[in-house]
């Protein structure tokens, strides 16, 4: 009947309301906050300050990234090599440089690149940094770091051993391939004075030049390496990797044992200034 219709509406219209009154007074809030103020809003706060903290990580550690970027580069590279496959690294740099760049001119310059990293010229460099750059460590510091870097390459060719380039060479050269030689030192050598300058050099305009004219001296090494016909990209790429991988652990090291020489040197000081304190009472 209607006067039953009427009843069981206005019933459920009234458990409708109680069943509102009783949900929790969260949801009353949730309701009168605005769209950009809900979930969404805080899950992109908290993207945004992940990213931020992801980001300042990175910067925090910028040598360790350069080491497993270049780490992830060799053994990818290596792993080629080891299997005799041919990459098309190899092939896009001989048709670039020794098929479309090599002219009777430019030549004689490659040369003069390429012997920048022979025992003679970096021997010679060697002692000028030692005469002349500031401090008594940049010498000691720099022959360590050669000299190791020679002996990790000798190593890997050893391992590796990878052939010569064969049928387009310009120059005479005598061992193996994998990795290259020159490419390794000059990253050793120049790379290292690179960091020196990056991190002693306080003028911004003398700073910025003199690393740009150090990156030009390694890149045309290892390009002229390839041009030369004594070596592949691949050799050239590899040595470049391997070398800064060292060079991240060499200034780790530096730093750290500069920073233990740095304590000792100021505890000393700090038992000198007591001991001349207790002189003075006395």
């Amino acid at each position: 009947s209607l006067k039953d219709c009427y009843l069981h509406l206005t019933s459920s219209l009234q458990l409708s309301n109680n069943t509102y009154r009783a949900r929790p007074r969260f949801y009353n809030m949730m309701r009168f906050i605005p769209p950009q103020r809900g979930f969404n809003y805080m899950s992109n706060e908290r993207l945004v300050a992940a990213a931020n903290q992801f980001k300042r990580l990175l910067l925090d550690n910028k040598l360790l990234v350069v080491a497993v970027v270049c780490t992830t580069v060799y053994l990818g590279i290596l792993d080629k090599v080891l299997e005799s496959e041919a990459m098309k690294l190899d092939e896009a740099a001989y048709w670039l440089i020794v098929e479309n760049l090599r002219q009777p001119w430019l030549t004689p310059i490659m040369e003069s690149f390429s012997n920048l990293a022979t025992p003679v010229t970096i021997v010679v460099l060697w002692v000028l940094v030692t005469a002349f750059a500031p401090g008594r460590k940049a010498g000691l510091c720099t022959g360590i770091n050669l000299i190791l870097a020679l002996a990790l390459n000798q190593v890997m060719k050893a391992i590796v051993q990878r052939p010569r380039p064969e049928g387009f060479r310009l120059a005479e050269a005598s061992g193996f391939s994998f990795p290259s030689g020159h490419s390794m030192i000059a990253m050793a050598f120049f790379g290292l004075l690179v960091w020196f300058v990056w991190r002693y050099e306080k003028d911004r305009v003398r700073r910025t030049l003199i690393i740009v004219a150090l990156c030009v001296i390694i890149a045309m090494i290892g390009i002229s390496r390839i041009y030369l016909g004594v070596h592949f990209a691949s050799d050239v790429l590899g040595g470049f990797c391997l070398s800064l991988v060292w060079l991240v652990f060499f200034t780790i090291l530096y730093l750290t044992q500069q920073k233990k020489c740095d304590i000792i040197i100021k505890l000393s000081h700090e038992s000198e200034s007591q001991e001349n304190k207790g002189q003075r009472k006395l």
